[in-house]
């Protein structure tokens, strides 16, 4: 439950948080309430989501939106702003994954994850920094990869999208200097129902899970709550982070 008291990182700070039915997301918006902040909750699914933002109580709004519509995201920004009354941080969760041959890699397929993982990005930022820029300040938070920086077999689709994101936090970062900050996270392989999803698409399942707990240093995946923290951080105690990337890989980039 959000903090009642006020007290908190958040406290006093309005945030919307994309792909935040589950996973990463859901994770950053608990985290954010308990902080003692208004979050507003955006993703596709409506009953996950409503589930999420109920269970944070009334600092929290559940406004369902697929981010890769450019209209679906201006109209999510419109009914989130209604509910939160201004806007200090945006982070952007949503993406999909999925591995595929080159060669089985057709153009819808692609399409749709460079639209929903580096277009919806682009879409997100631009809503926000349209608000930010008027209200003086904000942060946006992007959330990269370790694939932003690595090649994978099977995933060029998300290794292109996800490096996309990266050069458009750095584009942006410069571009809305000094008023408005703009950072990324690049989590390594984390727990969420997409990577389970994802992993079942291996003929091996169990080998695929094995292969990626061995890339990671860290010997393990990584939890949700493993990575809101480090976008908490770059949301309430880095005013001076701008055009950075926290990476939270356990090593995986080393």
């Amino acid at each position: 439950m959000s903090d009642r008291n006020g007290s908190g990182r958040m406290a006093g700070k309005r945030a919307i948080v994309t792909g935040a039915s589950s996973g990463i997301g859901r994770a950053t918006a608990q985290l954010f309430a308990r902080e003692g902040g208004r979050v507003a909750l955006i993703a596709r699914g409506r009953d996950r989501l409503e589930e999420a933002a109920a269970s944070l109580g009334p600092a929290a709004t559940a406004v369902q939106a697929d981010i890769s519509d450019p209209a679906q995201v201006v109209e999510a920004f419109a009914t989130a702003l209604e509910f939160l009354g201004g806007l200090d941080v945006v982070v952007n969760c949503a993406g999909v994954a999925e591995p595929i041959a080159l060669l089985d890699l057709d153009a819808e397929r692609w399409h749709e994850t460079i639209e929903t993982n580096l277009s919806g990005s682009f879409y997100v930022a631009r809503e926000a920094a349209e608000v930010m820029l008027a209200a003086g300040s904000g942060t946006i938070i992007l959330v990269g990869s370790e694939l932003s920086v690595l090649g994978m077999p099977m995933y060029s689709a998300y290794c292109a999208s996800k490096a996309g994101v990266l050069g458009l936090m750095r584009a942006l970062a410069a571009e809305l200097a000094p008023t408005v900050t703009v950072n990324a996270v690049c989590p390594g392989p984390v727990d969420t129902p997409m990577l389970r999803a994802e992993l079942e698409l291996f003929d091996d399942p169990q080998a695929a899970y094995d292969g990626t707990i061995r890339r990671v240093p860290l010997r393990r995946l990584a939890t949700p709550e493993d990575v809101a923290p480090g976008i908490l951080y770059l949301a309430t105690e880095a005013p001076y982070a701008t055009g950075t990337t926290l990476e939270l890989d356990g090593g995986a980039t080393f």
